[in-house]
């Protein structure tokens, strides 16, 4: 008797323990803490400013905390161990952002789009042989490693005449970098960080027109487990609402120069 007693008594702390841990929205709000993974070198989402933090993450996620009534904070790393690390449960979603695709929304939980995603080139400014993207052929063109924007480029280079060579970086800052030394001759990455980038450094830099490959959107993942529905579903609900009164554009117009048209729900498989 006293061993089922006994017995019954871990049994009620685990099941207790269980229904805590499945609310991921209530230990966020029992903490006073939103955890948000990101990497700080994807201008002009998430960026380091004269060693200040800056981008368009940082608004949003300030208008997330104020609806939650939380506090965010920030867990910096390489792009290639952000997603590794949400599922291993190192923070509670990611910034990012990252482009929503078909493959991800098997694994991954994510967010209303909080802006347009398709793929656009970035030029050495000057450079005379890149006047459309199909000009990159039989040439070496630098891009994200493990993002959808290289995924994009590969595709669009089994198009070309000419095979091309690819050059991945952690840092899409790198990537600038050797695009500025001639080391590529171009730049694959979202029109939006593209079209910053060129804004910001017209003397180095020219956008390629017009964008390739297929419209897609940008979104902040979270985990697909059952308990993190009810923080997802707190995080897609301050976005529309940001959406609705016009603080999601006015984010978007103040880190881009232009605005995008993004659907009212998270994507579905219907999507793609």
């Amino acid at each position: 008797m006293l061993l089922k007693t006994i017995a019954a008594g871990v049994l009620a702390l685990a099941l207790g323990t269980v229904a805590h841990a499945e609310d991921a929205l209530e230990r966020v709000k029992a903490a006073g803490v939103l955890k948000v993974g990101t990497e700080t070198a994807f201008a002009p989402f998430d960026f380091i400013d004269a060693g200040d933090h800056a981008g368009m993450n940082i608004d949003v996620f300030g208008a997330i905390g104020e609806a939650l009534g939380v506090k965010i904070e920030w867990v910096t790393l390489p792009w290639d161990g952000v997603l590794p690390g949400l599922e291993s449960g190192k923070f509670d979603m990611v910034a990012g952002p990252a482009t929503i695709t078909k493959a991800r929304m098997e694994r991954y939980r994510w967010s209303v789009p909080v802006a347009e995603a398709t793929v656009a080139l970035l030029k050495k400014a000057g450079d005379e042989e890149i006047t459309k993207p199909e000009d990159i052929a039989g040439k070496t063109v630098g891009s994200g490693k493990a993002t959808a924007q290289l995924a994009q480029l590969l595709e669009f280079a089994k198009t070309l005449p000419e095979p091309i060579e690819t050059k991945e970086y952690v840092s899409f800052n790198e990537a600038y970098a050797d695009l500025a030394a001639g080391r590529v001759v171009a730049v694959a990455n979202s029109f939006p960080n593209i079209a910053y980038v060129a804004q910001q450094r017209p003397e180095t830099f020219e956008l390629v027109e017009p964008p390739f490959g297929a419209k897609t959107y940008f979104g902040y993942p979270g985990r697909k487990d059952p308990e993190y529905k009810t923080l997802m579903d707190a995080v897609d609900a301050a976005i529309l609402a940001m959406k609705q009164d016009g603080r999601l554009a006015e984010f978007q117009k103040k880190w881009f120069g232009i605005t995008f048209e993004t659907p009212d729900a998270p994507l579905t498989d219907a999507a793609f």
